[in-house]
């Protein structure tokens, strides 16, 4: 079904890196720069026809390279430009490790709230946050970025003025793509569209 949204006003189009063998297994992939899978290249590829004949003013991507590699295969590797704000959260000591792991050390932990020893803390994320929003709607103009749940995640509650803290209750799967845009004005910043991991529909004939 289509989504209505308002075209008189500019929209972000977010999309979460494909899959990768931690991705799959549940580690915390922060700093860790490592490849899609064969299924995760096959989903970004499918995101050319997701987001065939849509234009940005720009494209930005996490330096890392399962974001550029989606940004590749996506179709948008040569306007594609590496924004070291996009960078998946710092985990720390608990980089490579998982949620059930941690736990079994540290009973009741959970990231947003307790953040990660010897990484960043979520007020360092949504400040990276911010500055790319800042930059966006700069812009006033159509936008497309690649990169990762965490910081995507915070991106996004940012991006509707919630606090950082809120992303805990947002979720973006693997090839996902959200929107975010604006309602009746520049000062009623919305999110049009989460987490859409459907498959075989073109973005702009479905809002055309």
């Amino acid at each position: 079904m289509a989504t209505q949204m308002n075209r008189a006003f500019p929209q972000v189009y977010v999309v979460r890196h494909g899959e990768t063998a931690w991705s799959i297994s549940g580690q915390h992939t922060g700093l860790t720069d490592i490849p899609l899978t064969e299924r995760g290249e096959r989903a970004a590829q499918e995101l050319n026809a997701r987001l065939q004949g849509l234009s940005f003013a720009k494209v930005s991507t996490s330096p890392l390279q399962r974001a550029r590699r989606t940004a590749d295969l996506a179709g948008f590797g040569d306007s594609a430009q590496a924004d070291p704000d996009l960078m998946e959260w710092d985990y720390g000591d608990y980089e490579g490790m998982r949620t059930v792991d941690i736990r079994a050390k540290c009973p009741g932990w959970r990231l947003f709230e307790d953040g990660c020893p010897g990484g960043e803390t979520l007020e360092e994320v949504a400040m990276r946050a911010d500055r790319v929003i800042d930059r966006i709607r700069a812009l006033e103009n159509d936008v497309l970025i690649f990169a990762h749940g965490h910081i995507l995640r915070i991106f996004i509650a940012r991006w509707v003025a919630l606090p950082a803290l809120e992303a805990r209750r947002l979720y973006l799967t693997t090839t996902s793509v959200s929107i975010l845009g604006y309602d009746h004005g520049l000062d009623e910043p919305v999110i049009h569209l989460l987490n859409d991991a459907r498959r075989g529909q073109n973005y702009l004939a479905e809002h055309d």
